[in-house]
């Protein structure tokens, strides 16, 4: 009997009743007045972790086991392996799921879910094509969704080949994965076709459960569709409408932290260094708490890595450096991390010490090499040293030999003059494609190349060699037979003659052309005209007599006046003043008397003429006492008074006036 006169017996029936009706809470209470009775009741303990799980509360419940390990054994296993999962320890539940004894079907169940988590897609995927095949119950359908969305996930991050699996699209779950399959394949325009269709079927499936879903569940899966329709359109370069639809999402504020960061971060890359408010205040939603247990490791990543490129957009160098010296430890093999280090340094000019941070981490990684050598050969470029960055290219095994960086190369060592360098570069492709791909376009197109090239520059022995071998592989090649005798022609000459026999004879080059059309055109350069016919009484011309030109009057031509004949013209007379050899110059302080005293503008012409003192009738200049200060008589008529100034101590410099603003226009003068 338990204690107050209850018996076990009702107890469990309190407990069978709590379950069925979903009331784990007072399911416990019950299971808690029966383990007071006997502690080591299995079936009551395993009843208890039951109830904690239902409740949400793993921790509890994981108590509960861990405290009754050995009365329990391997009763729980499958809870104590949910339990870990659930509380983000996934390699903790992945050892107790290898530890069983016996791997069910539940289990099995879990264990996709962790090798998912853990994104070990090739295990996961073995398991779920197992339970599919050997398994038929209700959950079948939820089995092909998760399998479907492994299938995903090795399209998008390891950018597995699709294969079919014969999987059905008849839900919109299993539509919106395979439209992440073919996202990863970059098969944009049916990705965006599956989204719409996905979305159909959602909207559709409402009509049948709309009282099992509320509000919030709806709005939430069809975010989920639309941020992912936003990523195709970003994607395809429509990036005004993927903006408008990101918006939406945010504004929707759905509960899935994952898809809030991830549409944030997408936003911020649309951004990039504009509307930086904007993107600092998305970069918020990256932060929230559970992110790093939604998203996958490479989203994770790309996050991280635009929070380090914001950082430098606000110019924070400080937290630009420390987060991408984070990015560097956590990926010591990734380039990125060391090219946004890279970036800020340009920004502070600090272009040798980025150099070096770049040359030191292609030491230490060279199979990662190729992207970090362009960028320093990039940076001494900008430096103006050609030739070193020359030397950088060159050490690329990998795009050494590429037609593109050939031209590169050649184009460089050009415009540095360093001839005999740009052949050396024509002469290694030539030989890499001579022993890789014989007589492929792009090895006759180097072949040609470095022949006009030689040819250019006057090496004309050095290319004769690269017009035979491109004549050998085609004869009729007139064009490479006419290079080849022209540069012979400046060698050997009786070898430019007994290749011209080889040229097509004047009667098989002939084309059916109307030489009169051709010289009648309008790029013709010059036209011949057509003789006129005789108009009106003008007699016909006697044969015999020449039309008589007309003698044309030579003018005279003309003398300067002051010109005379005695005289020997000046012979620097055609040579402008300044470069005469009898030219001295401007005789300088030759008018310093003239230079008036008064005011601005004043002229020392006008001065006595304006002095009222000098005057016969001008009253005394000083006023007289008892009468008003300042007084003056009027100025003549017709002639503007200059404006007083107050007297000005010797040796002080004289105040220039003030210029009138000009009346109208935008603001003035």
């Amino acid at each position: 009997m338990a204690s107050g006169g209850i018996s076990v017996a009702s107890l469990w029936t309190d407990v069978n009743r709590c379950g069925q009706n979903g009331d784990y809470t007072r399911a416990l209470k019950a299971l808690t007045k029966i383990l007071h009775e006997n502690r080591d009741d299995v079936t009551a303990l395993h009843c208890k972790v039951v109830c904690h799980i239902q409740n949400g509360s793993f921790k509890e419940a994981l108590n509960v086991m861990n405290t009754h390990s050995k009365v329990l054994g391997s009763e729980v296993v499958f809870e104590k392996a949910y339990c870990e999962y659930r509380l983000n320890r996934v390699e903790s539940s992945l050892k107790t799921i290898e530890s069983a004894p016996e791997q069910t079907d539940k289990l099995k169940e879990l264990y996709g879910q962790v090798l998912y988590r853990l994104e070990r897609y090739d295990e996961c995927k073995s398991v779920y094509t197992d339970l599919i095949r050997n398994s038929q119950d209700e959950y079948e359908e939820e089995r092909k969704t998760n399998l479907a969305a492994v299938v995903a996930a090795m399209s998008q991050w390891e950018k597995a080949p699709m294969e079919d699996l014969g999987l059905p699209e008849s839900t919109y779950e299993l539509c919106y994965n395979a439209t992440c399959s073919l996202i990863g394949q970059g098969k944009l325009t049916e990705a965006l076709n599956k989204l719409q269709q996905a979305e159909g079927q959602f909207i559709f499936s409402l009509c049948y459960q709309a009282g099992d879903m509320t509000e919030e569940d709806i709005q939430s899966e069809l975010a989920v569709i639309h941020s992912q329709m936003a990523y195709v359109m970003q994607l395809q370069g429509r990036t005004d409408e993927a903006l408008q639809l990101y918006n939406q999402v945010i504004k929707l504020k759905p509960s899935d932290v994952g898809l809030l960061a991830v549409t944030a971060n997408n936003i911020i890359t649309i951004n990039k260094d504009q509307n930086v408010f904007d993107s600092k205040k998305k970069v918020k939603l990256t932060n929230a708490e559970g992110v790093e247990y939604k998203l996958a490791k490479k989203q994770l990543q790309a996050i991280d890595f635009n929070k380090a490129l914001l950082a430098m957009y606000t110019n924070q160098a400080d937290q630009c450096r420390k987060l991408s010296s984070s990015l560097q430890a956590q990926n010591p093999g990734h380039p990125r991390p060391v090219l946004i280090q890279v970036a800020q340094l340009c920004r502070e000019k600090q272009h040798s010490r980025a150099i070096e941070l770049l040359q030191q981490f292609s030491d230490q990684n060279p199979e990662s090499a190729s992207g970090i050598k362009l960028t320093m050969a990039q940076l001494y470029l900008v430096q103006g040293h050609v030739t070193k960055a020359c030397d950088v290219l060159r050490s690329i095994e990998e795009f050494k030999h590429k037609p593109g960086m050939v031209s590169a190369l050649v184009t460089m060592y050009s415009h540095e003059e360093d001839i005999d360098s740009a052949i050396d570069v024509f002469k290694q492709a030539i030989e890499h494609y001579q022993s890789e791909q014989p007589g492929s376009a792009t090895h006759l197109a180097l072949v040609r190349e470095a022949a006009n090239f030689k040819l250019k520059y006057g090496r004309k022995k050095e290319a004769i060699s690269d017009l035979e071998q491109l004549w050998k592989q085609n004869t009729k090649d007139v064009h490479t037979l006419a290079q080849l005798i022209s540069a012979y022609s400046l060698v050997d000459t009786d070898k430019a003659k007994s290749l011209s026999k080889h040229l097509p004879s004047a009667d098989t080059m002939s084309f059916n052309v109307d030489v009169d059309e051709l010289e009648n055109s309008h790029g013709a350069t010059y036209v011949r005209k057509k003789a006129a016919k005789v108009v009106g009484e003008n007699p016909p011309k006697e044969q015999g007599h020449g039309e008589i030109k007309k003698k044309k009057k030579k003018k005279k031509g003309k003398l300067p006046k002051n010109y005379d004949p005695k005289v020997t013209p000046d012979p620097e007379r055609w040579l402008p003043m300044k470069e005469r050899s009898y030219y001295r110059g401007k005789k300088k302080g030759k008018k310093k008397d003239q230079i008036g005293k008064g005011t601005q503008g004043a002229t020392a012409g006008a001065s006595a003429e304006l002095d009222a003192s000098k005057t016969a009738s001008s009253p005394p200049t000083s006023p007289r006492p008892g009468s008003a200060s300042g007084s003056s008589t009027a100025p003549a008529s017709g002639v503007v008074p200059p404006r007083q100034q107050k007297p000005s101590s010797s040796g002080a410099t004289r105040k220039k006036a003030p210029q009138k603003k000009k009346k109208g226009g935008k603001g003035g003068w």
